[in-house]
């Protein structure tokens, strides 16, 4: 007796979710709405543009060209192009804490950037001295 109320329930169950996939009957029971997104979870959310498919494929194989056939070095290439070989300059300074940095630049190091980089650098150490000891 329980099992043809069961069936039958079931039934009930299986017809109401043909017709809210139909769109016949809006979903009124939970069992329904979750089948519902379920099934809403398995449909494709978009379409594929076969124009953008198309150009990605292009690109693709560009790609792949001018890998299979890369342009040729010239002979002449890095010449005149108005970036001479650059001086760098360095320069070296003791810290007073102890220690040695070393300054690069590509412009002249003057005596002020070196002091104030110096004073710079030994408050950063300081601070970090600070830190370990605490």
């Amino acid at each position: 007796m329980f099992r043809r109320a069961d069936k039958g329930e079931r039934a009930g169950k299986g017809e109401r979710l043909e017709q809210a996939l139909e769109g016949t009957l809006a979903p009124q029971d939970p069992e329904t709405r979750r089948l519902m997104a379920a099934a809403g979870s398995l449909a494709p959310s978009f379409a594929r543009d076969p124009a953008r498919i198309e150009q990605t494929r292009q690109s693709v194989m560009a790609a792949y060209l001018r890998t299979l056939n890369p342009e040729p070095a010239r002979d002449e290439a890095g010449s005149d192009d108005g970036l001479e070989q650059v001086d760098l300059h360095r320069a070296e300074v003791e810290l007073p804490g102890g220690g040695r940095v070393v300054i690069s630049d590509i412009e002249e190091i003057t005596p002020e950037r070196l002091n104030e980089t110096t004073a710079a650098m030994a408050e950063i150490l300081a601070r970090r001295a600070r830190d370990r000891q605490s």
